[in-house]
């Protein structure tokens, strides 16, 4: 995903797929000489981990040193959080683009990327929508693609994406299409919760466990025992309950606090992240055995910025779902002034932020304000600090900025009532309290 410019075909034999720039990546210098891997996607790992396109020896690379995407028109080069960094001549990079032939140095190794002459398929769904997911667009598309692939299977699934990009719609509408989906599908937010709670609330708790357990208490896995357990912001899962989560995976048991016995259970499991697993791992922060275990399929759900023809069906969808739950009608109310306003903006909190400008206009038939997280630093705060990130740094400093503010102004409206506050944003009061929480907005 995030391909530019890529070509679609169409065929009445075979199904839609994008075609992007094959590359081939080849290292000249040092201990793995050589090695080289070609593209058969759009994208080409290098690192010292197992599953990594092109595996390197050198001692002085990171499991996950370095990604390469293909373009339509070239490449572009991301470090992911390396420990000691990716070179592109005198230059220390994180992410940078190049249209021709490049040379990178990660660790003591040396690597040429060459983009061929060759285009790579990467298939597309023929669906306009899969399950709760709604939009045509090619990001979505590839989305569905990968939905369609996962679902009959029971294999593990990861979902990434920005904050408020649909990751768990996706995870809900997978176990829907799924042989599971007259099964349980039980949520657990990772980072709504302290650890010992996280533990209790995943693996369940025997009577006198520990003070205040006056009862037995079955756990999310065994609740969703033939169904689904689907595991949100998986990347604030404390680390020493990984191990616990990875003897799931592997032995299919679980064993409750105060036990001397495990259980057997049969659950598939589907995490989401808003986090980078790979630089997780690289910072000694997540498990490598677990990461491998979890990211079996990886879905990438696009930011609504990217994907804006979307904006017509995404609001339609939730303007029927406004009008159900908040009692009012649309009528004429989305005129041009609305449309103008929805396309021109960039949306840092993505389909959340969407929702609640919609249900603002259909409940006070004005126009809310639309200011830009970038626009209002500016009083405080040079724009200058942003250009001097990577992209992606720039974007999520951008993101959370935006979602401090949004949840301060939203608590400050509902008089500090979670619970109000929650039934505005469209979400559960877990994820109230955890930006609370991650924000340090109030200490209670």
């Amino acid at each position: 995903m995030g391909v530019t410019s890529p070509e679609t075909r169409l065929s009445p034999d075979r199904p839609p797929a994008i075609q992007v720039r094959r590359f081939t990546v080849r290292v000249v210098a040092g201990t793995d000489l050589g090695a080289e891997a070609t593209s058969n996607g759009t994208r080409v790992t290098l690192g010292s981990a197992d599953d990594a396109t092109l595996r390197l020896t050198d001692p002085y690379v990171s499991r996950y040193h370095v990604e390469v995407e293909g373009t339509d028109d070239g490449v572009v080069l991301r470090d992911l959080g390396s420990r000691n960094g990716t070179r592109v001549g005198a230059l220390i990079v994180r992410e940078v683009s190049a249209r021709g032939e490049v040379e990178l140095e990660l660790g003591r190794t040396r690597v040429r990327v060459t983009p061929g002459d060759g285009r790579v398929d990467v298939p597309l769904s023929a669906a306009g929508g899969f399950g709760k997911l709604v939009g045509t667009s090619r990001p979505m598309r590839e989305v569905y693609a990968a939905l369609e692939r996962a679902a009959p299977t029971t294999v593990p699934v990861l979902i990434m994406g920005e904050s408020g990009t649909g990751k768990e719609l996706a995870a809900r509408s997978l176990h829907d299409a799924s042989a599971r989906a007259k099964g349980a599908f039980e949520v657990i937010d990772c980072g709504a919760m302290p650890p010992t709670l996280i533990e209790a609330e995943l693996f369940g708790y025997e009577r006198g466990a520990f003070t205040g357990a006056r009862g037995e208490h079955a756990g999310a896995f065994e609740r969703a025992d033939g169904g689904t357990v689907f595991l949100d912001e998986l990347g604030e899962l404390p680390l020493e309950l990984q191990p616990k989560l990875l003897r799931v995976l592997g032995e299919g048991e679980v064993k409750r606090l105060g036990a001397s016995q495990t259980r057997k259970v049969d659950v598939r499991i589907v995490a989401a992240t808003n986090r980078d697993l790979r630089r997780e791992v690289n910072d000694k922060r997540f498990r490598l055995d677990l990461y491998y275990r979890l990211a079996v399929v990886r879905v990438q759900m696009p930011p609504l910025r990217e994907r804006i023809e979307d904006l017509p069906p995404l609001v339609a969808h939730l303007v029927t779902s406004v009008e159900r739950e908040r009692g009012v009608r649309a009528g004429d109310a989305l005129d041009d002034t609305f449309w103008t306003a929805v396309r021109q903006h960039h949306w840092p909190g993505n389909v959340r932020e969407l929702r609640n400008y919609l249900e603002q206009w259909l409940v006070l038939r004005t126009a809310p304000s639309l200011e830009s997280p970038i626009e209002e630093s500016r009083d405080a705060v040079s724009f200058a600090e942003y250009m001097s990130l990577p992209l992606r740094e720039a974007k999520q400093q951008i993101n959370d900025r935006f979602e401090r503010e949004y949840l301060q102004r939203l608590l400050d409206d509902a008089r500090g009532n979670v619970a109000e506050a929650a039934r505005r944003a469209g979400v559960d009061r877990v994820t109230i309290f955890r930006g609370i929480r991650r924000y340090g907005l109030r200490e209670e």
